[in-house]
């Protein structure tokens, strides 16, 4: 039987190490070749999106739609939204700054407010990837509430160009990448509920979050991940009020667009799943957000 401990030694290695490389350049020689242009497009979409969400967050409104955003343009992008809403210029900026950031391939982009059915142009400003060529006026004047689309219209050959050099660039990174592979292999990170080792106290109730268990009156549930994330937020803040959008940010930021009733639907089920100790409830605290009540 192949021993694979025979892998790390000799020339075993040196020849893993040159396997570990030609399979990453052809991986990226197929990417470069396929649709890969599609799944940026399709990702900048999600991105969008993303904008228009923490934007109506901001804006004090966590329930309407951001409508489907629309290609208007080979480089140019539509958000609308469902409801009328106010904005700063310097919360647009900032959401769009920090969100495109995780875009490689859209460091210069023009960003246009209009009124609904408008060309005309209430808000503007100009992104670069050297940033003493931004335009960026009328910062810190409150828009009125109306209806609003986003346009963003992004450098023309940037995503072409970003992209080769993104491949080529990265090619000797992941080759010396693969070799540490073969070195060691640590542990990925853990989430925020698997690096508490301690059992949390929730009046009578037992919560271990590492393991996703609730014991109460000795009956033990099991929690699925995102309950087990919503209800550690809980448990750190006990009969204190949490933000809707806090709560939002935290458990989903990373999966991209949120469905406005996410968080009521895990709500509803952690409130079942807490019904057993009649000392713990979440309630809604309205126009703000949820708060666990634990009066014992």
């Amino acid at each position: 039987m192949f021993d694979v401990r025979n892998l790390f030694s000799g020339k075993r290695l040196y020849q893993s190490v040159l396997i570990v490389f030609a399979l990453i350049t052809l991986a990226f020689v197929a990417f470069s070749m396929s649709g890969g242009g599609n799944l940026d497009s399709e990702r900048r979409e999600v991105l969008l999106r993303k904008i228009g969400h923490e934007l109506l967050l901001r804006s004090g409104d966590p329930t309407s739609r951001v409508l489907p955003v629309e290609k208007i343009a080979g480089n140019e992008y539509r958000i609308a939204f469902e409801k009328e809403f106010a904005f700063m210029p310097d919360t647009l900026l900032n959401i769009t700054g920090r969100v495109l950031a995780k875009d490689p391939m859209a460091s210069d982009y023009v960003v246009n407010v209009h009124y609904c059915g408008s060309t005309g142009v209430v808000y503007g400003y100009a992104i670069s990837k050297d940033k003493k060529d931004d335009i960026v006026a009328c910062r810190g004047r409150l828009q009125p509430k109306g209806c609003y689309t986003i346009s963003v219209k992004f450098r023309s050959g940037v995503i072409n160009t970003a992209k080769n050099g993104y491949l080529l660039g990265s090619l000797p990174f992941l080759a010396f990448a693969g070799f540490l592979i073969f070195r060691s292999i640590k542990p990925g990170k853990a989430s925020p509920e698997e690096q508490l080792t301690d059992v949390l106290a929730l009046g009578a109730a037992s919560f271990d979050p590492k393991n996703r268990k609730l014991v109460i009156n000795g009956t033990t549930t099991d929690l699925t991940g995102t309950e087990t994330r919503l209800l550690l937020i809980f448990a750190q803040s006990p009969n204190q009020a949490i933000e809707r959008s806090r709560l939002q940010k935290e458990i989903w930021e990373d999966e991209g667009v949120v469905v406005g009733r996410s968080l009521d639907m895990f709500i509803s089920k952690l409130r079942k799943k807490l019904e057993p100790d009649p000392n713990i409830n979440i309630v809604v605290i309205r126009g703000k957000g949820y708060k666990i009540e634990i009066t014992q």
